[in-house]
């Protein structure tokens, strides 16, 4: 059965992903975010890794890579599904650097222009969805999937 890991920042992104339950909860997952009361909460019913939040600093960025590079290598996902943000780039990128799938959703709250972090990961994306129309133009390989959460 495959394995799914689920790179988000706390808030809105784990929000949106705790909405998508009914579909990663059918199979082995993880979650890797930030140590911030949401994440905490999680952890009490979820497997959850805690992670430095990049913060556009180099060095947190750089600690949030070896991280996740390790929490990668010890679990060795086979998918990753995220809805962003900083977090989960690192994690986004060791998934095409070992060539698994990366699915990525863009976070609803973007409906005119996209983010910085889907702007970062669409390139590598094995399926790039994104919630509104308005986002087509940005991302002419994604797909439109309406309101997903």
């Amino acid at each position: 059965m495959k394995k799914i890991c689920i790179p988000v920042s706390t808030g809105g992104h784990l929000k949106e992903m705790l909405q998508l339950k009914s579909f990663y909860s059918k199979y082995p997952h993880y979650f890797v975010t930030m140590e911030r009361p949401d994440g905490i909460d999680l952890s009490k019913s979820e497997k959850v890794y805690f992670v430095s939040c990049p913060e556009r600093n180099p060095i947190k960025a750089m600690m949030n890579f070896f991280q996740s590079l390790s929490i990668f290598i010890r679990e060795n996902p086979d998918i990753v599904i995220s809805t962003g943000a900083d977090t989960a780039l690192a994690t986004c990128y060791l998934a095409k650097i070992f060539r698994k799938k990366l699915i990525y959703i863009e976070s609803f709250c973007r409906p005119y222009k996209p983010s910085l972090t889907g702007k970062l990961v669409y390139p590598i994306t094995d399926l790039f969805i994104y919630q509104w129309k308005a986002l087509e133009k940005y991302y002419p390989k994604g797909k439109y999937g309406g309101s997903i959460f």
